[in-house]
């Protein structure tokens, strides 16, 4: 898919970024240039210990902000693919700071946008978050608004041959700033902080979320919001699989945090399609024939009124597999 193709990852130096160049480069070893998109040096000088322009030399390193429209343009001058991945996300942070993460999850998502419409790119994939499913706290709000933004550029992209997509999922195993890395530091004190004992979280690791991308590269039409069919894992049960013998404190919600998440609202489901691996959200005005969806891709309407929720998940992690997949994607030397 991607052999011959230039690609451009904004947030490159992220965590998902960086898994996705791994990926990428194992994976289509023809790729004509991977280009990380990001505004922090240090990161990127970092990155290039591991992925140097020397061993692989399809890679480029672009420090930019997407704030900024005009060097978002010039990053995407004869580039093929965008994966957008840059994000303000951390719940708290945007609270306190909200312009700050209005600036770059909405201002940013229109300038990948208009770069992509202006520079002859086919593809664009932005990542999306479950907080943007009937959103509580501002960074939710401003990714609902941010997939809203690419949902609709399909609408006005004329004669060009771009395509712009959306990708939807939950907690990220080890991505910084989640849950299971600050409880693996806080064990050391022999506490855990839990915010609320019925506290549920979807669960999908780093190569699950490039797979997804991928998907939607090789699939989508236009428009759609892909959303897969991951397991739950309850607070509890994850405070107990790291650090059994710790003492659970119960210190509150932080502001903006919901008790469940949701990837599908009862509102999309009218819209909501089942694909085996996958439920989509299609566009409400697409620019194609939604009975293509039904043929090609075999897809079957959810029921009315359906809701994909972290609390009602018929997925659950036991602890047991929970330990497991800290070992495999985390850390491998992992024990309680």
């Amino acid at each position: 898919m991607l052999n011959g193709k230039s690609v451009l990852i904004t947030g490159g130096t992220g965590s998902f970024g960086k898994k996705f160049v791994e990926i990428i480069l194992k994976r289509y070893p023809q790729v004509k240039k991977v280009i990380i998109y990001s505004r922090d040096e240090l990161k990127q000088f970092e990155m290039s210990q591991t992925f140097s322009e020397s061993k692989y030399p399809a890679i480029r390193y672009f420090i930019g902000d997407v704030r900024d429209g005009e060097r978002m343009r010039r990053a995407c001058e004869n580039v093929d693919v965008i994966i957008h991945a840059a994000a303000l996300k951390q719940v708290p942070a945007a609270e306190y700071n909200p312009m700050e993460c209005i600036k770059t999850n909405i201002i940013g998502a229109e300038n990948v946008i208009n770069a992509a419409m202006d520079c002859g790119v086919s593809d664009v994939i932005a990542l999306s978050t479950d907080k943007a499913a009937a959103p509580i706290n501002l960074y939710g709000a401003t990714k609902l608004c941010s997939d809203k933004l690419f949902v609709a550029a399909n609408n006005f992209k004329g004669a060009r041959k771009l395509k712009f997509s959306v990708v939807r999922y939950g907690n990220v195993m080890g991505s910084r700033g989640s849950v299971i890395p600050f409880f693996m530091e806080k064990r050391k004190s022999g506490v855990l902080p839990i915010t609320h004992t019925e506290m549920t979280r979807f669960n999908i690791s780093l190569e699950q979320g490039v797979d997804l991308v991928l998907y939607a590269y090789e699939h989508a039409l236009g428009g759609e919001i892909f959303v897969p069919k991951i397991p739950s894992y309850k607070i509890l049960e994850l405070a107990d699989a790291i650090g059994p013998a710790c003492e659970k404190n119960v210190v509150g919600i932080r502001p903006g945090e919901k008790i469940h998440e949701e990837m599908i609202t009862a509102s999309d489901s009218y819209y909501t399609v089942d694909i085996g691996r996958y439920y989509v959200i299609l566009p409400q005005n697409p620019t194609w024939d939604p009975d293509r969806y039904y043929l090609e891709k075999k897809a079957k309407r959810v029921s009315d009124g359906f809701v994909y929720n972290s609390g009602t998940n018929d997925e659950w992690l036991s602890k047991e597999e929970l330990r497991e997949l800290i070992k495999n994607h985390i850390d491998p030397t992992f024990s309680v």
